[in-house]
């Protein structure tokens, strides 16, 4: 049970939990616009070119040259100095700007516009229309918008997972499931990386059961109970209800150990899960045990089985001799 839980489908809602929107703050290759209104008289910029934009009015607006963020995260204003902008939001750099010029601006009044968001960004990647840096807004842009404005997905939708890398953070979802619940179409922050993966996920089946292959199945996942049944079900004249086994390797910190587990050199450990079909509580299980890429499953024959196979191969071998006995007296 441990186990399994561990390997439960982790939600982005939890492992991502929603915080406050964020406010846009700047930072270093941002490209900001800074107007100045200054009321009359105006004693520092009276003789600065006014702004088109404006007509005439009793305060006069002064339009400063678009300016990048330095690495340092500095811009440049005259009269101001070198002020420090990464990190902070435009009001905070309007009040800084306004208190700088007090003194010498007759009630400076500052406005600060980014042009361009170079900073507040999310990569989008992988099996997508066209990889995308997408730029993040006050709107606060969620998961599906990202992958909507890189053009959506080339795949068909089940067999897509999205994952998500925050920082030191790494978690995937099947994209089906963040269509249906809401709750997993998160809101974006700025550095995430949105990676679309088209992962053709497979099981093979062995032993007692309808056919012997490969079996594809959906991003979303399946249980045994349907794995089961995709493999055409335990043959009634060979299986062993109660011999029902799934290989599979497992991390090795999904639990605590009782002992010092073997690893493969992956840091895999191989586990064998044996199914009693035999017991009808067990089919409440099959229902919710899921299935995981490169699982095998194997049905073993029933006790008899091997028996029939002897009297099969001795009534085969002996029929043809019978026949040719009867042929000949005749």
């Amino acid at each position: 049970r441990k186990l399994l839980a561990s390997r439960k489908l982790g939600l982005f809602s939890e492992s991502f939990p929603t915080t406050t929107k964020q406010a846009y703050v700047a930072g270093p290759g941002d490209v900001l616009e800074v107007s100045l209104w200054e009321a009359p008289p105006a004693m520092l910029f009276g003789g600065a070119v006014v702004d088109p934009r404006v007509g005439a009015a009793t305060a006069r607006v002064v339009t400063f040259p678009e300016q990048m963020v330095s690495g340092e995260g500095t811009i440049n204003m005259p009269f101001a100095g070198q002020i420090p902008v990464a990190g902070r939001t435009p009001q905070q750099i309007e009040a800084e700007i306004a208190q700088r010029l007090k003194g010498k601006a007759n009630q400076p009044q500052v406005l600060v516009r980014m042009i361009r968001n170079n900073t507040a960004n999310v990569t989008v990647v992988g099996e997508v229309a066209a990889s995308a840096r997408v730029p993040l807004t006050a709107r606060g842009e969620r998961l599906l918008d990202a992958l909507a404005a890189a053009g959506g997905v080339r795949e068909p939708v089940n067999k897509v997972t999205l994952q998500l890398t925050r920082g030191n953070q790494v978690h995937s979802l099947p994209l089906e499931t963040i269509i249906r619940d809401p709750r997993q179409n998160i809101v974006l922050r700025p550095g995430d990386v949105v990676t679309a993966l088209f992962q053709p996920l497979s099981f093979t089946v062995l032993g007692a059961t309808g056919k012997n292959e490969e079996v594809n199945f959906e991003a979303q996942g399946i249980s045994l109970a349907q794995a089961l049944a995709r493999a055409g079900g335990l043959q009634d004249s060979r299986a062993d209800a109660r011999g029902v086994f799934i290989f599979r390797f497992e991390e090795a910190n999904a639990v605590d150990w009782p002992n010092p587990p073997v690893t493969t050199p992956e840091g895999k450990v191989p586990v064998i899960y044996e199914v009693n079909l035999k017991d009808p509580a067990t089919f409440l299980v099959a229902q919710n045990f899921p299935m995981q890429n490169k699982d095998v499953v194997f049905v073993a024959n029933a006790p008899g089985t091997q028996f029939q196979k002897f009297l099969t191969l001795i009534v085969s071998s002996i029929y043809p001799v019978l026949s040719i006995v009867n042929a000949t007296n005749n």
